[in-house]
């Protein structure tokens, strides 16, 4: 990775700060991406000042003209992209016949069409590099979670978006990356919106229990390096997917008592 140009979006916390943190070791040239500003511009002056290469670019991804401007501000600071690191994501929690959908029009806008945005005006110089696209999905990408209806679809949809930019480009050298973790310790679970589009506060879970984003942002990294088409992280997460080939009814079941015992389960 050392010397490649890699865009990170939702770099201010969470996966996105340690895939970051674990690039910057590995010597690339970053792109941080998020709407935090404070945030962002304190880890991009954090790794400038110990040695490394990176801008901030403030953005919104669920607005197209934001996500051309990355691209933009990143040819111009580096001149090529070798890798897009698609992170930036939020979550929600509500039943579906409660759920207003400006919420689930939210969620799709930034996980999906925010993928959808950047892919599309970086797609080209990462072509000219033979580079990676990379998609954070989520378990939810390969098993419906209930009182997560949209945030499942979007990853539904990033997950058949990238499968197929795959195999248009397969004799063009590009590689395309599907991540899948697991429960990992991060903010999108206080973040998330409830049914109208408040936050949620509270994560409903234990996450010291979970994968911490250090060693999700490993895993991923790797598999950039191995040119890994997928990755399903966290033994459970693998588990669940294994399961689900074979007895999908079954995991139906064992998905819905699992995620109604959260504190202040929706169902």
């Amino acid at each position: 990775m050392k010397n490649k140009v890699v865009i990170i979006t939702g770099a201010s916390s969470g996966i996105g700060e340690a895939c970051a943190r674990e690039l910057y070791k590995k010597k690339a040239r970053l792109v941080l991406v998020a709407r935090s500003e404070t945030k962002l511009n304190e880890l991009a002056l954090e790794i400038n000042n110990d040695g490394g290469s990176a801008i901030s670019v403030i953005a919104d991804v669920s607005i197209e003209s934001d996500c051309a401007k990355i691209i933009d501000k990143t040819i111009e600071a580096y001149g090529s992209i070798d890798v897009l690191i698609n992170n930036a994501g939020i979550s929600m929690r509500a039943l579906f016949l409660d759920l207003d959908l400006s919420v689930f029009n939210k969620v799709m806008q930034v996980n999906f069409y925010g993928t959808l945005y950047c892919t599309k005006h970086a797609l080209k110089y990462i072509l000219k590099n033979k580079g990676s696209v990379v998609g954070i999905s989520s378990i939810a990408g390969h098993k419906g979670l209930p009182g997560r209806t949209a945030y499942s679809a979007s990853k539904f949809a990033m997950t058949g978006f990238l499968e197929a930019l795959r195999i248009e480009n397969i004799n063009k050298g590009l590689h395309v990356l599907v991540a899948s973790p697991g429960f990992t310790a991060s903010k999108i679970r206080s973040r998330a919106l409830d049914s109208s589009g408040k936050t949620q506060n509270d994560s409903p879970r234990n996450e010291r229990k979970m994968m911490q984003p250090e060693e999700v942002a490993k895993q991923i990294v790797c598999a950039i390096e191995k040119r890994k088409s997928s990755i399903v992280l966290t033994f459970q997460g693998k588990l669940l997917v294994f399961l689900n080939k074979f007895f999908p009814n079954l995991v139906d079941k064992l998905v819905f008592n699992s995620l109604s015992k959260e504190e202040g389960s929706p169902f």
